[in-house]
């Protein structure tokens, strides 16, 4: 029989705190920075509903979920949808089903979109790629391997950083930059992208821009926030924002300075990079899932996760179950309109906090999607 707590993260107890980092590092997949306790304790200073089930048996602590519960007994990520990567976190070699978990912790389902899951607890297959920069400590040998792959681009790449340093003055990178104002601008830089791109805006929401910021502050320990820019003559080009965990980064914002467009400035960006993981004492640059083309030709390594639901052992997670069937049923775990349409009210429901922010975010998505239609109609 499982025995289940569930706390926030703040109630947590400092023995549980450092066993559940313990049981995170010892399993690589689990070694990141969103999976360990940090991230939960840092995503609940900004949360009221951010909860972990702390699992035991027989009076022994096994395992820990992070998640946010929300109205219904629904149970999303914790800092969803920031949280590339989640999953219960289990002591190494114990055995855990994830529906007898939620039903001792009165959960109904938790929805999944970058399920990892060594334990096996949730019984899923993950198939889905999230791309990785795994430099195993030689930088030289990894960036031979991306130009290997792509050599007429690269050279084209390197060219354009000499380009640039020639034209706009020094081309610099700057790991650890605490510059505010720079800051600022990648995340207005990123609002704009998101803005023209039509995705649903995870920045506008104040507890997104608040977890940023203090991890923007947060300078030091094992876990902290980390800003790597660009900078060609002193002005920011480009630059990634996120958090690391010892040797491995994970970056959440990408952005770019559109005004130098014509020099590829995330290519150059990632190149250097690269180059000066080693000096970082960086060892993994975690891109996390998605279509976009440079985490192909950079994440020369992939991660596999699962996006789906696990049910409760309970009459609410059979419940659950159907409802999830319908949405299984209509096409939801495919790729088309109404695998996206989830994908969509997904993050809506782990972003917005209000039902304002949840009508506002679903008329955006109504809106977006008019925008593709017209423009798939033009060409």
């Amino acid at each position: 029989m499982l025995d289940v707590e569930t706390l926030h993260p703040s109630e947590l107890a400092p023995a549980d705190v450092a066993l559940w980092r313990v049981f995170a590092q010892a399993q690589p997949a689990l070694a990141g920075p969103l999976l360990g306790p940090d991230f939960a304790l840092a995503v609940g200073t900004v949360r009221e509903d951010a909860r972990v089930a702390v699992i035991r048996r027989g009076g022994e602590t096994i395992g820990f979920l992070a998640h946010h519960r929300r109205p219904g007994g629904v149970a999303r990520p914790i800092g969803a949808p920031l949280s590339d990567y989640h999953g219960l976190v289990a002591k190494p070699g114990v055995e855990i089903d994830a529906a007898q978990v939620l039903r001792a912790a009165d959960l109904a389902v938790f929805r999944y979109t970058g399920l990892v899951d060594p334990a096996n607890a949730f019984q899923v297959e993950p198939a889905i790629p999230a791309y990785v920069i795994d430099t195993q400590g030689d930088a030289t040998a990894y960036l031979e391997a991306v130009r290997s792959g792509s050599p007429k681009k690269i050279k084209n790449y390197r060219r354009l950083d000499n380009k640039l340093e020639r034209e706009m003055g020094q081309v610099t990178l700057k790991a650890g930059d605490d510059s505010q104002e720079a800051f600022d601008q990648l995340i207005a830089w990123k609002r704009e992208q998101i803005e023209r791109t039509g995705v649903h805006d995870f920045l506008r929401p104040q507890w997104t821009r608040d977890l940023f910021q203090r991890l923007f502050e947060q300078r030091e320990g094992d876990f902290r926030g980390l800003m790597i820019n660009l900078y060609a003559g002193g002005q920011l080009v480009a630059g990634h924002f996120g958090v690391r965990q010892g040797a491995i980064y994970h970056p959440w914002i990408a952005s770019t300075n559109s005004a130098f467009g014509a020099w590829s400035p995330g290519q150059i960006f990632f190149m250097r990079a690269i180059a000066a993981m080693p000096e970082l004492g960086l060892t993994r640059y975690d891109l996390g899932p998605g279509a976009d083309h440079y985490k192909h030709s950079y994440g020369l390594s992939q991660t596999l996760i699962a996006d789906g639901a696990a049910t409760a052992a309970s009459m609410a997670g059979r419940v659950a179950g159907s409802v999830e069937g319908v949405w299984a049923l209509a096409g939801a775990n495919g790729a088309g309109p109404v695998a996206r349409l989830r994908r969509r009210m997904d993050i809506i429901a782990s972003t917005e906090l209000t039902m304002g922010g949840r009508v506002k975010g679903l008329v955006d998505a109504v809106a977006a999607q008019g925008k593709r239609r017209n423009a798939t109609m033009e060409v």
